[in-house]
């Protein structure tokens, strides 16, 4: 590349600058990008390298500035021309109704009549203003306490939604007049999408450093950052909302269409209203939508669209009376800690937990709320029994933000992590410059997820809706340390959940109280006792049956059978060997089962017990089956063979009177040639049992 003159470079770095500008415009604002990112990265990279050679070119809106110079010592006071009001709030729709007939007794009946309305959403994030001179941005700052805020222009500079130039020229050719004012003041809103707040916090749990409550609280602190560079990488998005100069607008829906002239992003969803009943059907549109937004609102901004109407109607207070927050169900309520748990994640991390009382949040009741760590919880100093605020934010599951220690009796229990892992008993660890404690024994969860997805099979508990996901879900969240907790689950406990909603958390619930009841056989078998199948689970269940007699049989009693039984009785079982019975023996002899059973019998599982056999026709026969059959599912048919008298096996041996052989047969049907044994199909198995 030949080398420019001072001249040369001057022309081509002013027409870099227009250029990148464009293209910024057209990515950022209208989303429809005309180059490729490895065209537009080039086109920079340019711009770089001459105002390298030549800084004194370098100008205060060009791309290169986005991220500024080195970190701040302080932020500067700034005092507001126009003060920044904070709006009314709306709760429902008569208060909405009640807000315009009060507007309407201060105009006139042609005023009345005129009134239509701008609705737009209401950001969850932070306000800012924008002063802009001679078209390029000049200062940016926080709305503070209103009258006055912090200088955060370094800040504001690295959102690339932000434009450091006005597009004045399009709005003039626009207006077909020239804009006189040479400083024009802009204002709306820094927020943070849902992803990017994810992302940040992820970064946050590495760095060990504070990991923010929710998108508002994220956008807040990344624009009051000292260093620029932090703020930049932040992924912070912007909309405004209000151009506080007079330009020529005479609506506000005018203002939002001015906005994107200049170069700002424009929210799809704001929609010119004709009456108030087009603004509550916009209110119930956008709450259905609000949940699939890739950021968060907390309501609807309605402004009177005529700012002649606007100006008169002037201001109470501190809110002006043309404009107010149509809100949607509350985010925050305050309930009590019954209890703080903790949690063991997959990777084996701790969180605890706080168990709640009950309460309606964002419309769904909400019984428990993350703490996220032990430095969370000595920051908030939150304990058993005090009166908490707490928060939901999208799906994720509640937050505790604030106590109300003024609440407090005095009967209030500090919480302490435990130094062993709640689910293995296996000591627990922090690494340095981190927040987070996790169990010291790397296997703990993988056998604990494992064993609650055996305990959730159709072949054991049988929970219909309860998959690997959900239960990973539960155990990530806290809900369940051991499979017991699976029973006492609530719905308030699951709608807070990512992919439950209302109907899926109470279909849950029902299928889970349903499960309560269980053959004997399938409740041993869940128990997952290593070696023990469902074909000893049936032998034990036998015995059990043949030995107590009753016609109930409770947890205990199949405790208290298997806690008396011997090593040598436990052998001598039909068809358990030396190292099943071993296995049950210490199954039943390790206290930490025999609470799990306990907990169980308190949780309300009532045991089954089958029918008495009808007849002994199959008496001494053992049977294996393989293959699909076409009249009965192999469960059935077990059934009938048990009901006879008959004995099931999984495996084919030399014991192995009647090997019954279905469709596309396993194995199994080979051993039994081999070993000689008797191969039947289905039709001779079902002479056999028929009466």
């Amino acid at each position: 590349m030949k080398k420019l003159t001072k001249q040369e470079a001057k022309k081509r770095i002013e027409k870099l600058r227009k250029e990148i500008q464009h293209h910024d415009y057209l990515y950022y604002v209208l989303d429809q990008p005309e180059i490729s990112d490895a065209a537009y990265d080039s086109l920079k990279r340019e711009l770089i390298e001459l105002e390298k050679q030549f800084p004194e070119f370098i100008t205060p809106d060009s791309p290169t500035q986005r991220i500024g110079g080195p970190p701040l010592e302080k932020f500067e006071k700034v005092k507001h021309k126009v003060p920044m009001l904070s709006l009314q709030d709306a709760m429902n729709e008569k208060e909405l109704k009640d807000w315009e007939e009060r507007i309407k007794k201060l105009l006139t009946p042609t005023e009345s009549e005129k009134l239509n309305y701008f609705a737009e959403l209401k950001m969850d994030g932070l306000a800012v203003t924008l002063i802009y001179k001679n078209g390029v941005l000049f200062k940016g700052a926080t709305r503070g306490d209103g009258y006055t805020g912090e200088d955060v222009t370094q800040n504001l500079k690295t959102i690339k939604t932000i434009p450091l130039r006005l597009r004045l020229d399009e709005l003039e050719k626009f207006l077909k007049k020239k804009i006189k004012e040479k400083e024009i003041e802009i204002r709306g809103e820094v927020f943070m999408s849902k992803k990017a707040f994810l992302e940040v916090n992820e970064e946050q749990k590495k760095k060990g450093g504070i990991v923010f409550a929710n998108p508002r609280n994220a956008a807040a602190g990344s624009v009051r950052q000292l260093d620029p560079k932090i703020t930049a990488s932040r992924k912070l998005d912007f909309y405004g909302y209000q151009i506080i100069t007079e330009i020529g607008q005479k609506t506000h829906s005018e203002v939002h269409q001015f906005l994107k002239i200049l170069g700002f992003k424009e929210n799809p969803y704001n929609q010119l209203c004709s009456d108030l009943k087009e603004v509550i059907d916009f209110h119930q549109k956008i709450s259905k939508l609000r949940e699939k937004l890739p950021y968060e609102i907390d309501g609807i901004v309605v402004t009177v669209n005529d700012n002649k109407i606007f100006e008169k109607l002037g201001v109470v207070g501190r809110t002006p009376r043309g404009s107010i927050a149509f809100k949607f169900p509350g985010f925050e309520a305050t309930t009590k800690v019954k209890n703080i748990i903790v949690q063991v994640g997959r990777t084996g991390k701790l969180t605890p937990v706080a168990i709640l009382e009950p309460v309606k949040v964002k419309g769904v009741t909400v019984s428990r709320a993350t703490l996220h760590n032990e430095d969370e919880i000595k920051r908030l100093d939150v304990r058993i029994g005090d009166t908490v605020i707490v928060q939901r934010a999208g799906d994720v599951i509640p937050d505790v933000v604030k106590v109300l220690k003024s609440l407090r009796t005095g009967k209030e229990k500090k919480f302490l992590m435990p130094k062993k892992c709640p689910i293995c008993g296996a000591k627990v660890y922090r690494k340095e410059g981190e927040v987070d404690y996790y169990c010291s024994n790397k296997k703990c969860f993988a056998t604990q997820q494992r064993y609650l997805y055996h305990f959730v099979s159709k072949k054991a508990f049988d929970i219909e809706h309860l998959g690997p996901k959900i239960v990973d879900q539960l155990v990530n969240e806290g809900l369940i340390k051991d499979a017991a907790d699976i029973f006492s689950l609530t719905q308030g406990d699951l709608e807070p959940l990512e992919r439950f909603a209302e109907k899926s958390a109470q279909n849950l619930i029902e299928a889970i109280e349903k499960s309560k009841k269980i053959p004997l056989a399938r409740f041993i078998y869940a128990l997952g006792i290593r070696h023990v199948g469902e074909e000893n689970a049936q032998l034990l269940a036998q015995q059990v049956i043949a030995q107590i007699k009753n016609k109930k049989i409770k947890i205990k009693d199949v405790t208290n059978f298997y806690r008396n039984i011997s090593l040598e009785e436990l052998q001598n079982i039909p068809d358990i060997g030396p190292i099943v019975a071993q296995s049950i023996y210490d199954w039943f002899h390790d206290e930490k089962n025999i609470n799990f059973l306990e907990k169980l019998e308190k949780v309300g599982i009532e045991l089954e017990i089958p029918k008495i056999k009808i007849s002994q026709k199959l008496a001494g026969k053992t049977f294996v089956l393989t293959g699909a059959l076409k009249s009965m599912t192999r469960e059935e048919a077990k059934e009938k063979i048990r009901l006879l008298g008959g004995n099931v096996s999984s495996s084919v041996s030399k014991n192995t009177d009647y090997v019954i052989v279905g469709e596309e047969p396993g194995s199994k049907y080979e051993k039994a040639k081999k070993l000689g044994v008797k191969i039947i199909n289905e039709e001779e198995f079902l002479k056999m049992i028929k009466g």
